[in-house]
């Protein structure tokens, strides 16, 4: 019999020493590895972890700065106020100050004002990617747009629209349609030219190419910028809201000018931390809409993709009932 110890054990090739050796590491090891590997991709419950992990850093030295004793703080509360002092004056915000009607006043706002600029915007940024003279046409425009400072519109809108609310409406209006405009013009310029010819190839006109083709294809794009201005366009509310009329809600920039002059400050810190929180939520709630539009690109499962299309289907089919086309002539023919 045969002692396994006496037979010589197979030679191990240096590629397959090195293959094994990934595998004997350790969970934690392997977990390092891939962490620090570059672009790499994390789950949605991990990046909710790190997300959570930075709002407590934050909170942890906003409460480091602010520990103590008045006279013992890094930041004197005249300065910042701790996290348990900012909390205990919520009550205050909410029911003196009438929070949710101040942010259901700058929302109205601010979906007003930028429902216009999309309406106004996308079809001028439609034909800006379609036509190269029209794009030259509104160029100094847009440039002008995107780069004026916001806060110097601030005047401009008051001159022109009084400190009523079509002010603050218009203040949005102006402030993100240039914007918009540009976006939609690179979105229907990113589209590939095979598609126009494809198009012209099976005969369709020059309308048909740009609204059943370069802006359905576009419209992802152009649908993610919207969603992503939007959140810009409500932080510019608070410029516009500096000054209110009457009894209307002053909105969540009249708190935080209200509260700069007549205090309590905390409320200032307060609507800067329910600004951004309100912002996401309206954001995620967009990318919600935006992966049922457009599953194949966002992959969602594409609800609201068939709901549109079978309301675009129905129309086409009442157009086919009132609008009947004369049926074409050869030569020599008589209708």
């Amino acid at each position: 019999m045969v002692d396994p110890s006496d037979q010589e054990q197979a030679p191990v090739s240096p590629g397959a020493a090195k293959t094994a050796a990934p595998a004997a590491r350790g969970p934690i090891r392997r977990y390092l590895a891939n962490f620090l590997k570059i672009r790499n991709e994390i789950s949605p419950w991990e990046a909710l972890i790190f997300g959570l992990l930075c709002v407590l850093a934050v909170f942890g030295v906003w409460w480091l700065v602010t520990a103590g004793e008045p006279h013992e703080r890094i930041l004197s509360p005249l300065k910042l106020a701790s996290p348990a002092e900012t909390f205990a004056t919520f009550d205050s915000l909410w029911f003196d100050r009438a929070l949710t009607r101040n942010i259901f006043a700058s929302l109205r706002r601010v979906t007003f004002g930028f429902g216009l600029a999309a309406v106004v915007g996308i079809p001028i940024g439609v034909l800006c990617g379609c036509f190269s003279r029209v794009n030259a046409f509104f160029t100094p425009l847009t440039i002008f747009g995107r780069n004026i400072p916001i806060a110097a519109l601030i005047p401009l809108t008051f001159s022109l629209f009084g400190i009523e609310e079509r002010q603050k409406v218009m203040f949005i209006f102006i402030a993100c349609v240039a914007f918009i405009v540009t976006d939609t013009a690179r979105a229907i310029s990113d589209v590939g030219s095979e598609y126009m010819d494809t198009a012209y190839t099976l005969g369709a006109k020059r309308r048909q190419v740009i609204l059943k083709v370069l802006f359905p294809l576009a419209l992802p794009s152009i649908f993610n910028s919207l969603r992503l201005l939007f959140g810009l366009a409500f932080g510019y509310i608070m410029l516009a809201e500096v000054l209110k009329f009457g009894n209307e809600a002053g909105g969540l920039g009249d708190i935080i000018i209200t509260s700069q002059h007549r205090g309590p400050k905390e409320h200032i810190t307060l609507v800067l931390l329910i600004i951004p929180i309100v912002a996401f939520g309206i954001d995620r709630l967009l990318y919600l809409v935006q992966k049922q539009l457009f599953p194949y690109r966002y992959g969602g499962a594409g609800v609201l993709q068939r709901i549109v299309t079978f309301c675009l289907n129905r129309w086409e089919d009442l157009k086919g009932l009132f609008w009947r086309r004369s049926p074409r002539t050869t030569s020599g023919e008589t209708p």
